[in-house]
């Protein structure tokens, strides 16, 4: 039976893809077939990839179809909506579900990065929680570990709990190396979040996610 979670984060750019990545490799030493799917997303460069796409690829030791790991990729590095709307698309959570389904007939542990924040909208009517309470995956949370977190963190906690997903785990990401009381924000968390810390990441922009994920617990 094919294992999979839903990775989000309190905001966009916080290391959701990085933490994605280094879950694959440590999924990699349980299971032959890790596939990591980004099912939106915004921003291509001058060749026409998504960086983000290209990471979860790179640590994935399964290659599928573009239209399945990558349904909708919009060039615009915008609010996917927007970038959609842009395009001239509706972007249907139906058909990203339609993916998932046949991705995870090819794999035993699938890793699916949203996009941006868990409330980022998709259309004018659905948001990225809608597609989350579609798949109906447990959630791993990626906390960006900076003024304002703590506000953050428990808004998502209560959107996910709303739409009846189970709180898998969450990651510790620490963004702001200047940041006060970085202890007490992270005791914190651990008080108030409903779900074991999987990792707590110092600042280190240069890390990779294979070196990550060897101090990565892996969610139930």
């Amino acid at each position: 039976m094919t294992r999979g979670w839903f990775v989000t984060g309190t905001d966009t750019a916080v290391g959701k893809t990085r933490a994605s990545c280094a879950l694959l490799h440590a999924l990699r030493e349980r299971h032959a077939r890790c596939v990591g799917m980004k099912p939106v997303a915004a921003g291509v460069d001058a060749r026409g990839d998504n960086e983000d796409v290209l990471a979860l690829r790179a640590a994935s030791n399964t290659k599928v179809p573009a239209a399945l790991d990558n349904p909708v990729l919009l060039a615009a590095a915008v609010a996917p909506h927007i970038a959609a709307a842009r395009e001239g698309l509706t972007i249907e959570i139906d058909a990203l579900v339609r993916a998932y389904a046949a991705l995870s007939a090819e794999a035993d542990a699938v890793v699916v990065e949203g996009a941006g924040g868990f409330l980022v909208p998709l259309s004018g009517a659905q948001t990225g929680a809608d597609l989350a309470a579609a798949l109906g995956l447990p959630v791993i949370l990626v906390v960006g570990l900076r003024l304002g977190c703590l506000n953050h963190a428990l808004l998502t906690r209560d959107a996910i709990a709303a739409r009846g997903l189970r709180l898998a785990g969450w990651i510790a990401n620490r963004l702001d190396p200047s940041m006060q009381e970085q202890t007490a924000n992270l005791d914190y968390l651990r008080a108030h979040l409903p779900a074991p810390c999987l990792a707590d990441w110092p600042w280190q922009p240069a890390a990779e996610a294979r070196m990550l994920a060897l101090t990565l617990a892996l969610p139930d």
